[in-house]
């Protein structure tokens, strides 16, 4: 780890530092924000095939693996050229004393008030942890300056987006998970995978708690904290928002100012907002009066049906075993795969969604959400499993899904129940293999061919015509046998 009292920034991803040509990914521009210099690097242990450069400053890379070893940064310390100036803690702080706390840090409001805040209330060293679950490159600009001028003493950033992808949307694609009806779980699944990673890095670290800035009104402090449970019961846990005197976003501005915290929010801002690769959700302000339609500009990652184009587009989603692979025919990683229909679904204004929704505490609640791409592959696989699935199949399913989007949206993805139903929908999803093509026009989506190798479907069978198969005569007996309670009940109700 970097020397006492210096500034450190933990990067723990799998991210390839070079591209082609030597020119620096916007990965690598946002390490290079972050302090990375060959002068800077303490402690570090690369694994790569060659050296790295960042700028024009080269950075040897050792130890050197074959050729046929894949490229991954397993760890780097990196310290910046100043010292971050914070005080040296003393004993117990307001609240108690813990000596080291991982806090869910995303240079926000809430986020930027609480290392200040859980320093002076507890006397504790704050580590700060980022998930990068596709959030976007400009919330990681300047997260190093954010979180030293806060007074945390190391900023930890991973690389989640495959991870998310893979082990938490696609099975809850794969059950056919939807929050009453609408909702797609935007928010509930990348938060049991963030607080994961979070015990992850306090045992790295050697902390003794953990933190969040979750409101006592929403589900994410569920969610974060049943997964704090689930995996490591003996972390503190604090809650900063169900503790302090601040009761809104403006008092959270007036301590940051006070302070002297930098924040990217003003009291003209409106919205609260969650963003990550599968979705972007907005709540608050206008949006609580329901009588209110969302303006036009709020949205940021789908177009106005209005203004989507005028010429549909046909995209082709190839399925395996109830899991998204291709793309128009081309294989692609989770991850991958899921933006490019995002960008696709979202220059067409498909997936967006407004609803009232009951949170956990019991309260209803507001969300507009724009999820293009998962709108997209939800569409695909249900309909591929209307030819993959049979009748009382789909109907136990179905009713399981429901369970599973309750389970994940009260928090508890590390339950045996949400697990066991997840190997049902593993088993009974292997034939669930084949392609469905989408006609995606202003808002719409269209279902507009399908095929397995594993259908259920014969048109043999299905024709109006006569087949060998089928009596249509078999009829007269099926219906006089299937009927006889209709019958019964009848002759009762008429005296026969």
């Amino acid at each position: 780890m970097a020397a006492a009292g210096a500034w450190g920034v933990v990067m723990e991803n799998k991210f390839n530092l070079c591209c082609p040509n030597n020119k620096t990914s916007s990965r690598v521009r946002v390490a290079s924000k972050l302090g990375f210099a060959s002068s800077q690097l303490s402690g570090f242990q690369f694994l790569h095939r060659r050296s790295l450069k960042l700028g024009a400053t080269p950075v040897s890379a050792a130890p050197l693996l074959p050729a046929s070893q894949p490229v991954a940064l397993t760890r780097a310390v990196l310290t910046s050229d100043t010292e971050t100036k914070v005080p040296d803690i003393k004993g117990s702080g307001l609240r108690g004393k813990l000596n080291k706390v991982v806090l869910a840090y995303s240079g926000g409001l809430d986020s930027s008030v609480i290392v200040p805040w859980l320093r002076e209330n507890y006397g504790c060293d704050v580590v700060c942890f980022t998930a990068d679950v596709g959030q976007g490159e400009k919330e990681f600009e300047g997260l190093e300056e954010k979180a030293k001028a806060s007074g945390a003493s190391q900023l930890v950033v991973k690389d989640l987006k495959e991870e998310f992808v893979r082990d938490y949307i696609f099975p809850c694609l794969r059950a056919g998970a939807i929050y009453e009806r609408k909702y797609l779980l935007g928010t509930a699944m990348a938060r049991p995978l963030m607080a994961k990673t979070m015990v992850d890095v306090a045992k790295e670290v050697g902390a003794d708690g953990v933190a969040h800035g979750c409101t006592g009104k929403g589900n994410d402090q569920v969610q974060f904290e049943l997964t704090f449970l689930a995996l490591n019961s003996k972390l503190s846990v604090v809650a900063p928002w169900r503790e302090w005197d601040i009761t809104g976003r403006e008092d959270a501005i007036d301590y940051a100012e006070k302070h002297k915290v930098p924040v990217p929010v003003t009291k003209k801002s409106i919205y609260s907002r969650d963003r990550n690769i599968w979705h972007l959700s907005h709540e608050g302000d206008i949006l609580e009066d329901l009588a209110n339609e969302p303006k036009k500009e709020m949205y940021m990652i789908s177009v106005d049906p209005e203004d989507a184009p005028n010429q549909a587009e046909y995209v082709e989603i190839g399925i395996e075993s109830g899991l998204p692979v291709l793309l128009n025919g081309k294989r692609l990683s989770p991850a991958s795969l899921l933006s490019e229909l995002n960008e696709i679904g979202g220059r067409h204004a498909v997936g967006r969604a407004d609803m009232i929704e009951n949170r956990l505490v019991g309260m209803k609640a507001r969300g507009i959400y724009e999820t293009p791409g998962g709108t997209i592959l939800f569409t695909a696989t249900r309909e591929l499993e209307c030819l993959t699935l049979d009748r009382e199949t789909i109907q136990v399913k179905d009713s399981l899904a429901l369970k599973y989007a309750e389970l994940v949206y009260v928090g508890k993805w590390f339950d045996p129940l949400r697990e066991s139903i997840d190997a049902f929908m593993e088993k009974i999803t292997a034939t669930t293999t084949g392609s469905v093509t989408l006609k995606l026009y202003k808002g719409s989506i269209t279902v507009t061919g399908r095929n397995s190798p594993y259908s259920l479907y014969r048109q043999d069978i299905s024709s109006f015509e006569n087949d060998p198969i089928y009596d249509q005569a078999d009829a007269t007996g099926f219906i006089q046998i299937y009927g006889l309670t209709t019958r019964v009940r009848a002759m009762l109700e008429q005296g026969i």
